[in-house]
C-alpha cells in the first residue's frame, strides 16, 4: 500500500490573513502567522489593519522581530502603532531604531508625540535624532545615517579592518567607508571589498576613490537619490557646507525617496492629490477626498469646451455632421497632449531634460505631433468619407494634423514652464493638459471647417 505524501501546504490558520485572525480574536493563530512570514510581508499586513488591530498584532511580535517590522512600515502606519503603544518596551524599540529611520518616523508625527518619544531616548540617540530633524524638510540630511565608520587616510588595510570590526556594529552600513583628514573633511571613499582583497600592509590612501559623488546635507533628497542611481553608488557621502563628513545616504533610503517622489508624480499626473498610506486601509471617503478637488477644478476648466461649442453654434446648425467627429477629435488631441506631458515630466524627473531646453522640446514635440496627426489624418479621411462625405473628411483630416501638433507642443511645454516657475511639473498633469487641448482643439476644428466649407 503506497504511503501518503506529506502535505507542503500551510495550515488553515497560516493561510488566513493576520488581519482576519486578529479580528476574530484568534491570537494564537495570529502569532503563528506572524512567526511564519518575513518582516516586509508582516508590515504590509499591518498597513491593511485599523489602528487597534495593528497595535494588537504588533504586540504579538518578539522584540527583535518587532524592530525589523517597524522599520519596514511607512511613517503614517508607524504613527498608528505609536499611538497604541505607550509602555517602556515600546520606548526600548524606538531606542534601538537607526537614527535616520527614527527621524523619518518623527518628522511626520504630531509635535506632542515627537516630543514625548525624544524625551524617552538616551542622550546620545536624542542628539543624533535631533540633529537630523534640524535639517530642512525634504533634504538629504533628514534621510542620512550619522552612524558612519570613517577612516583616516594614513591607516594600513590591517588597521582599517580593525577599525571596522571595532566600530562597525554601531554603524548602519560598512560597505562604503568614507576616508577623512583632520577635521573630518572628506577626501574620498574606499569600499570594504578593497580592504578585504588587498594585503594587510597596503596603505588605505592608495585604495581611496578621490572626488566621489557626494551631496550636501541641505540638498534635495530626491536629487541625491537620482545621483546615486546615475553613479550606481550603494551609499552616498553627505557633507556640510565646509565639506566635513556628517553622514551617509544609504541605498535603501534612496529607493524609498524615489518611490515616494514617483508615487506623488503619478498621483498628480492622474489628476489627484498625493497621499500617504496603504490603499486597502483607506476608507472610501478618504479616497474620494483626495480626488474630489482636482476633479472639481477639471470640471470647471471643461466649461471652456462648452463655451467654445456655444460660440460656434451657428456653424454646427449649418453643417450638423461636424458634431459627429467632435468626440474623436478632442479624444485624439487630448491623448496626444497627455502622452507628451507624461514623457516630459518623466524626462525632467530623471534629468534628461532641463528647463533651459524649452525651445528644443517645443520644436521636437511639434514635429512628433505633426507626424502622429498625419498618420491619424489618413485614418480620419477614410472614416469621414465612409460615414459622411469627402469634404467633411478633409476637414477632419486637416484638423487632426493641426490638433495633434498643437497638443503635443502644449503637453511638452507646460511641464518645463512649470519648472521655470518653480511649480512641480507633475501638477501640470495629463488631465489638465487634456482639458486645455479639448477647448483649443474645438476652436481649431471649427475654424478649419469655416475655412474649408465656407460656412
Amino acid at each position: 500500500m503506497p504511503q501518503s505524501r506529506p502535505s507542503h501546504e500551510p495550515s488553515t490558520e497560516i493561510a488566513e490573513s493576520a488581519q482576519h485572525l486578529v479580528k476574530d480574536h484568534r491570537l494564537d493563530a495570529a502569532q503563528e502567522w506572524l512567526e511564519a512570514h518575513p518582516p516586509h510581508v508582516i508590515a504590509d499586513e499591518l498597513a491593511r489593519m485599523d489602528a487597534v488591530d495593528a497595535g494588537v498584532a504588533f504586540r504579538l511580535l518578539h522584540k527583535d522581530r518587532a524592530l525589523a517590522v517597524f522599520e519596514e512600515l511607512e511613517p503614517v502606519h508607524q504613527q498608528q502603532i505609536l499611538e497604541g503603544l505607550r509602555d517602556r518596551s515600546f520606548l526600548d524599540l524606538i531606542e534601538d531604531m537607526d537614527p535616520d529611520d527614527r527621524a523619518r518616523m518623527l518628522r511626520e508625527a504630531p509635535a506632542k508625540v515627537a516630543k514625548r518619544v525624544l524625551a524617552g531616548l538616551s542622550p546620545h540617540e536624542r542628539r543624533m535624532t535631533s540633529a537630523l530633524l534640524g535639517y530642512p524638510e525634504g533634504s538629504v540630511g533628514r534621510y542620512m545615517t550619522p552612524e558612519v565608520v570613517a577612516l583616516p587616510q594614513d591607516l594600513t588595510v590591517e588597521q582599517a579592518l580593525h577599525t571596522v570590526r571595532t566600530k562597525g556594529a554601531d554603524a548602519e552600513t560598512v560597505y562604503t567607508l568614507p576616508v577623512v583628514e583632520s577635521g573630518k573633511r572628506l577626501t574620498g571613499i574606499v569600499e570594504l571589498r578593497e580592504l578585504v582583497l588587498n594585503p594587510p600592509a597596503t596603505m588605505v590612501s592608495t585604495l581611496v576613490v578621490t572626488e566621489p559623488a557626494s551631496a550636501y546635507a541641505t540638498d534635495s533628497a530626491e536629487s541625491a537619490a537620482r545621483l546615486m542611481r546615475e553613479t550606481n553608488a550603494l551609499n552616498l557621502p553627505v557633507v556640510d557646507s565646509e565639506d566635513r563628513l556628517v553622514g551617509l545616504f544609504t541605498i535603501d533610503d534612496a529607493v524609498e525617496v524615489i518611490e515616494a517622489a514617483d508615487t506623488e508624480d503619478v498621483a498628480r499626473q492622474a489628476g489627484a492629490a498625493p497621499w500617504a498610506g496603504h490603499y486597502m486601509a483607506a476608507s472610501v471617503w478618504q479616497l474620494a477626498r483626495y480626488r474630489a478637488l482636482w476633479l472639481s477644478l477639471l470640471l470647471i476648466a471643461a466649461t471652456l469646451t462648452v463655451g467654445v461649442t456655444q460660440a460656434f453654434e451657428a456653424t454646427l446648425e449649418q453643417v450638423a455632421a461636424l458634431a459627429l467627429f467632435i468626440p474623436m477629435l478632442i479624444g485624439a488631441g487630448g491623448n496626444a497632449g497627455a502622452q507628451a506631458a507624461t514623457a516630459c515630466v518623466r524626462a525632467l524627473a530623471v534629468g534628461e531634460v532641463r528647463s533651459s531646453d524649452l525651445l528644443k522640446v517645443i520644436w521636437r514635440e511639434c514635429r512628433v505631433g505633426l507626424v502622429l496627426g498625419s498618420l491619424l489624418a489618413a485614418l480620419g479621411l477614410v472614416v469621414g468619407t465612409v460615414f459622411v462625405s469627402a469634404t467633411i473628411a478633409l476637414v477632419v483630416g486637416i484638423t487632426l494634423i493641426l490638433i495633434c501638433g498643437w497638443a503635443a507642443t502644449i503637453g511638452g511645454t507646460m511641464p518645463l514652464l512649470a519648472k521655470r516657475l518653480r511649480i512641480d511639473p507633475a501638477v501640470v498633469s495629463a488631465p489638465m493638459v487634456t482639458t486645455l487641448v479639448d477647448a483649443t482643439g474645438l476652436i481649431i476644428y471649427f475654424l478649419t471647417a469655416k475655412a474649408v466649407l465656407g460656412v
